[in-house]
């Protein structure tokens, strides 16, 4: 659903630069705008959540985290250990 809205530009130069732009690109001056409000959204929900992300990265440190790739590395030793393994009793294909 569209809806409309109309904004008034208490900056000359800020509402020319806009114009210029969506002419130089070749869209319209309400989908410059439209995309920097989404923009301007997401940062805002992304700068809500760094808290909460801080907190989780916390307590994982608290609690004795680790790199991936050190989990990473531990893996692949382990399936290539696992592949060894397999080779050396013939049940390899």
């Amino acid at each position: 659903m569209s809806r409309k809205m109309t904004v008034v530009f208490h900056d000359e130069d800020l509402y020319t630069s806009l114009k210029v732009e969506a002419a130089r690109n070749h869209i319209t001056a309400s989908k410059i705008v439209t995309d920097a409000v989404h923009e301007w959204l997401e940062r805002r929900e992304d700068t809500a959540l760094l808290p909460v992300i801080k907190a989780a990265r916390d307590e994982w440190e608290e609690k004795g985290g680790r790199p991936w790739s050190e989990v990473e590395q531990e893996i692949k030793e382990a399936i290539d250990s696992r592949e060894q393994d397999a080779a050396a009793n013939g049940l390899q294909d």
